[in-house]
Protein backbone atom coordinates (compact mmCIF):
# COMPACT_ATOMS: atom_id res chain seq x y z
CA UNK A 1 0.00 0.00 0.00
CA UNK A 2 1.19 3.49 -0.80
CA UNK A 3 2.21 5.69 2.08
CA UNK A 4 1.90 9.01 0.25
CA UNK A 5 -1.34 10.94 0.35
CA UNK A 6 -1.92 13.01 -2.73
CA UNK A 7 -4.38 15.39 -1.11
CA UNK A 8 -5.66 16.25 2.32
CA UNK A 9 -3.87 15.50 5.54
CA UNK A 10 -2.72 12.21 6.90
CA UNK A 11 -5.56 10.43 8.66
CA UNK A 12 -3.86 10.64 12.08
CA UNK A 13 -4.24 14.41 12.15
CA UNK A 14 -7.90 14.50 11.22
CA UNK A 15 -9.43 16.75 8.64
CA UNK A 16 -9.52 15.60 5.05
CA UNK A 17 -9.49 12.05 3.79
CA UNK A 18 -6.27 11.07 2.05
CA UNK A 19 -6.16 9.80 -1.53
CA UNK A 20 -3.89 7.07 -2.91
CA UNK A 21 -3.75 5.64 -6.39
CA UNK A 22 -2.48 6.48 -9.81
CA UNK A 23 -1.63 10.18 -9.62
CA UNK A 24 -0.48 10.57 -13.22
CA UNK A 25 -3.71 9.54 -14.92
CA UNK A 26 -5.18 12.03 -17.33
CA UNK A 27 -8.50 12.96 -15.81
CA UNK A 28 -11.61 14.18 -17.52
CA UNK A 29 -14.36 15.50 -15.32
CA UNK A 30 -14.54 15.58 -11.55
CA UNK A 31 -12.55 13.51 -9.12
CA UNK A 32 -10.86 12.36 -7.19
CA UNK A 33 -10.18 15.67 -5.44
CA UNK A 34 -13.75 16.94 -5.96
CA UNK A 35 -16.51 14.38 -6.37
CA UNK A 36 -20.24 13.98 -5.97
CA UNK A 37 -20.96 12.35 -2.63
CA UNK A 38 -23.33 9.92 -4.34
CA UNK A 39 -20.41 8.42 -6.30
CA UNK A 40 -18.76 7.39 -3.02
CA UNK A 41 -21.85 5.92 -1.36
CA UNK A 42 -21.79 2.15 -1.64
CA UNK A 43 -17.99 2.02 -1.90
CA UNK A 44 -16.33 -0.84 -0.06
CA UNK A 45 -14.28 -0.11 3.04
CA UNK A 46 -11.33 -2.37 3.78
CA UNK A 47 -8.56 -2.29 6.36
CA UNK A 48 -4.78 -2.44 5.83
CA UNK A 49 -4.93 -6.24 5.95
CA UNK A 50 -7.40 -6.26 3.03
CA UNK A 51 -10.30 -7.42 5.19
CA UNK A 52 -13.76 -6.24 4.20
CA UNK A 53 -15.17 -3.89 6.86
CA UNK A 54 -18.39 -2.91 5.10
CA UNK A 55 -19.73 -0.28 2.72
CA UNK A 56 -20.23 3.48 2.84
CA UNK A 57 -23.95 3.96 3.41
CA UNK A 58 -24.10 7.75 3.78
CA UNK A 59 -21.81 10.73 3.79
CA UNK A 60 -22.73 13.21 6.52
CA UNK A 61 -22.15 16.93 6.07
CA UNK A 62 -21.56 19.56 8.71
CA UNK A 63 -23.87 22.05 7.02
CA UNK A 64 -22.93 25.00 9.23
CA UNK A 65 -19.18 24.39 8.87
CA UNK A 66 -19.27 23.42 5.20
CA UNK A 67 -17.33 20.19 5.72
CA UNK A 68 -17.70 16.46 5.45
CA UNK A 69 -18.08 15.19 8.98
CA UNK A 70 -18.48 11.41 8.72
CA UNK A 71 -18.89 8.49 6.42
CA UNK A 72 -21.51 6.13 7.80
CA UNK A 73 -20.20 2.60 7.43
CA UNK A 74 -22.65 -0.29 7.20
CA UNK A 75 -21.17 -3.54 8.45
CA UNK A 76 -22.50 -7.04 8.98
CA UNK A 77 -26.04 -8.11 8.37
CA UNK A 78 -27.43 -9.56 5.17
CA UNK A 79 -28.94 -7.51 2.34
CA UNK A 80 -29.11 -4.47 4.62
CA UNK A 81 -30.96 -6.37 7.36
CA UNK A 82 -29.33 -6.53 10.79
CA UNK A 83 -26.36 -4.42 9.81
CA UNK A 84 -24.64 -2.19 12.32
CA UNK A 85 -23.80 1.39 11.41
CA UNK A 86 -20.66 3.28 12.41
CA UNK A 87 -19.89 6.97 12.02
CA UNK A 88 -16.32 7.05 10.74
CA UNK A 89 -14.55 10.42 10.98
CA UNK A 90 -13.85 11.53 7.41
CA UNK A 91 -10.17 12.10 8.18
CA UNK A 92 -9.74 8.44 9.18
CA UNK A 93 -10.44 7.27 5.63
CA UNK A 94 -8.13 6.98 2.65
CA UNK A 95 -9.69 6.86 -0.82
CA UNK A 96 -7.91 4.27 -2.97
CA UNK A 97 -8.64 5.31 -6.56
CA UNK A 98 -7.00 2.20 -8.05
CA UNK A 99 -9.11 -0.26 -6.06
CA UNK A 100 -12.14 2.08 -5.92
CA UNK A 101 -12.58 1.67 -2.18
CA UNK A 102 -11.79 3.34 1.12
CA UNK A 103 -9.13 2.15 3.51
CA UNK A 104 -9.68 2.42 7.26
CA UNK A 105 -6.71 1.59 9.48
CA UNK A 106 -8.73 -0.39 12.02
CA UNK A 107 -8.63 -4.07 12.86
CA UNK A 108 -11.93 -5.84 12.11
CA UNK A 109 -12.42 -6.80 15.79
CA UNK A 110 -11.79 -3.22 16.91
CA UNK A 111 -14.42 -1.96 14.48
CA UNK A 112 -16.98 -4.37 15.91
CA UNK A 113 -16.33 -2.85 19.37
CA UNK A 114 -16.65 0.72 18.10
CA UNK A 115 -19.52 3.01 19.06
CA UNK A 116 -22.25 2.13 16.61
CA UNK A 117 -25.97 2.37 16.04
CA UNK A 118 -28.75 0.83 13.99
CA UNK A 119 -30.78 2.31 11.14
CA UNK A 120 -33.69 3.19 13.44
CA UNK A 121 -31.66 4.80 16.25
CA UNK A 122 -29.17 7.33 14.89
CA UNK A 123 -27.20 9.40 17.40
CA UNK A 124 -27.29 13.17 17.49
CA UNK A 125 -24.15 13.72 15.43
CA UNK A 126 -24.03 17.39 16.41
CA UNK A 127 -23.64 16.40 20.09
CA UNK A 128 -20.03 17.24 20.97
CA UNK A 129 -19.81 14.59 23.71
CA UNK A 130 -20.76 11.88 21.21
CA UNK A 131 -18.52 13.37 18.49
CA UNK A 132 -15.49 13.55 20.80
CA UNK A 133 -15.97 9.91 21.80
CA UNK A 134 -16.16 8.77 18.17
CA UNK A 135 -13.15 10.80 17.06
CA UNK A 136 -11.08 9.61 20.03
CA UNK A 137 -11.96 5.97 19.28
CA UNK A 138 -10.43 6.32 15.83
CA UNK A 139 -7.49 8.43 17.03
CA UNK A 140 -8.72 11.54 15.25
CA UNK A 141 -9.01 15.18 16.19
CA UNK A 142 -12.49 16.53 15.67
CA UNK A 143 -13.01 17.81 12.15
CA UNK A 144 -14.35 21.05 13.67
CA UNK A 145 -10.94 21.64 15.26
CA UNK A 146 -9.29 21.99 11.85
CA UNK A 147 -10.74 25.35 10.90
CA UNK A 148 -9.41 26.79 7.67
CA UNK A 149 -9.15 30.56 7.65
Amino acid sequence: MASQYSTGTTPATGGSAGIVGAENDVRNGPGPEVMAASTLEGNDVINNQGEDLGKVKEIMLDVMGGRIAYAVLSSGGFLGMGDKLFAIPWGALILDTDRKCFILDVDKDRLQGAPGFDKDHWPSMADTTWANEVHAYYGQRGYWQDRVL
